[in-house]
């Protein structure tokens, strides 16, 4: 899959354009449907052991700091694995290989939203300039602690990170 937005399966005159941004549009398919066409995104799970590493950053959309894996939009012209390995060096300062564990649509009752999900192994030191909008703190953290965290409401985080710690989780053998 290439990079950049993707647009709704809808045929085009039965798009109605409603607001364009620079990451989403918000469009009314068929006279009435609202949908939120989103860039594609990537997420990747870096595991040592029982450790997993996440970014807390603000979130202003939600209002509050999360703790979520690394993370970022494809940019046009990107395929999710240069994204994604792009994202890990410029977040956590790493590189290594890339497997594909998933692609999830986000929430596809009203927005085409697709985050491809990565594992990342044999890890390396990289650098890379991060966003300059960016303020991410690395946090490693233990699997069940931040599952457990999550789960009760401790910590706030995302779905993909939510999927990623299940998969930790079930290749682990954790309940």
């Amino acid at each position: 899959m290439s990079g950049g937005r993707k647009r709704s399966q809808a045929r085009q005159e039965e798009r109605e354009v409603l607001y364009e941004g620079a990451i989403l549009d918000l469009v009314r398919l068929e006279g009435r449907w609202d949908v939120v066409e989103h860039s594609p995104g990537v997420a990747i799970l870096v595991c040592e052991g029982r450790q997993v590493l996440g970014v807390r950053q603000q979130r202003p959309a939600a209002g509050l700091r999360t703790w979520e894996i690394p993370a970022g939009l494809v940019d046009p012209g990107e395929t999710p694995e240069q994204t994604a390995n792009r994202e890990l060096a410029e977040e956590v300062g790493l590189a290594g290989r890339l497997t594909l564990i998933t692609s999830m649509y986000t929430s596809p009752g009203f927005t085409d939203e697709i985050v491809h999900l990565f594992e990342a192994h044999d890890l390396e030191p990289a650098h890379a300039q991060a966003d300059e909008d960016e303020d991410l703190e690395l946090a490693w953290m233990d699997l069940t602690t931040a599952w457990e965290g999550i789960r009760d409401g401790a910590i706030a985080s995302s779905a993909p990170t939510l999927v990623a710690l299940a998969f930790a989780k079930a290749r682990l053998g954790l309940k």
